[in-house]
């Protein structure tokens, strides 16, 4: 049996026990009458085997009590089962859900205010489409390549939402595939777009960009995440989340050429993800020729 503080799962075979008790049968005779092996039975009274259609069937034939009724109690057992299977996830999950920045996701439109701590695991579950907040830590977007605003630790939780934001809305984006040579062939026109600072200065970088399988997105900035940007793989495009708040500023530029050099030195495909050398070679590479 399993049980939590409202519910015990009873599984069905404990009403087989005490049909066999009322009987004086033994297990083994009573494996014998139902053509299955001793060991299958121990199981099926433990509920350790699921008890099937088939079984049911079996159990009417030799203690003469309907197949429907044994069915029905299977249902209700594994039905209290993966409720209480749910809270136990409920409760891990709820842990997880209050070091996530959850309020100021509200704030900026993200997600549903709601008080109920339960409430916010189930949307943010959807929000980060997992069935439970805690396969994040298998690292849902990998290889995450990211400029901090300042020499703090960044908050991982922090990051995730922010990066998943950007995978969300980089599904709006069209791109070509991917083209590493002709993005870094872009790069001069880039730069002379971000030195120049025109109105159309980001729709004529997203349009270049998407063009080399790049989705460039913009998304404010969540405070206390210390984010310029973050790229990573998606499918078969690479997504390029930028901070909006900085735009037109030298930093801003300065951080958009440096996760495009991620990308083009191929930082991004690392499974042990960014040293500080790709992170000294990506601020190398931002910094070459910039004129403010």
């Amino acid at each position: 049996m399993k049980r939590n503080a409202e519910i015990v799962a009873i599984p069905p075979g404990v009403t087989i026990k005490e049909q066999l008790n009322e009987r004086g049968m033994k297990q083994r005779e009573f494996a014998t009458r139902m053509g299955m092996s001793e060991k299958h039975i121990s199981k099926l009274i433990n509920g350790e085997v699921q008890l099937t259609m088939e079984t049911a069937r079996r159990l009417e034939m030799v203690l003469g009590v309907p197949a429907r009724f044994w069915f029905n109690l299977e249902a209700i057992y594994r039905e209290d089962i993966a409720k209480i299977e749910e809270e136990h996830s409920m409760n891990e999950d709820i842990e997880i859900a209050l070091r996530m920045p959850y309020d100021q996701m509200v704030q900026i439109g993200w997600i549903v205010d709601v008080a109920k701590n339960t409430e916010r695991v189930r949307l943010l579950r959807k929000y980060f489409e997992l069935s439970e907040l805690k396969y994040l830590q298998k690292q849902v977007i990998p290889r995450i390549a990211c400029r901090k605003l300042s020499d703090m630790e960044k908050d991982d939780c922090v990051l995730l939402v922010w990066a998943q934001k950007a995978k969300l809305e980089a599904r709006k984006v069209e791109t070509k595939p991917i083209d590493i040579a002709k993005l870094r062939n872009t790069i001069p026109y880039i730069r002379m777009i971000l030195t120049n600072k025109s109105d159309q200065a980001d729709e004529l970088i997203m349009q270049k960009l998407a063009e080399c399988g790049v989705a460039l997105v913009f998304l404010p900035r969540i405070e206390h995440g210390f984010l310029h940007g973050a790229t990573f793989r998606d499918g078969n495009k690479i997504v390029l989340g930028m901070n909006a708040y900085e735009k037109n500023s030298k930093e801003f530029s300065l951080s958009l050429l440096h996760e495009l050099a991620h990308i083009i030195y191929g930082h991004i495909e690392k499974v042990d993800g960014i040293s500080e050398e790709d992170e000294r070679l990506a601020d190398e590479f931002a910094e070459k020729d910039f004129v403010q």
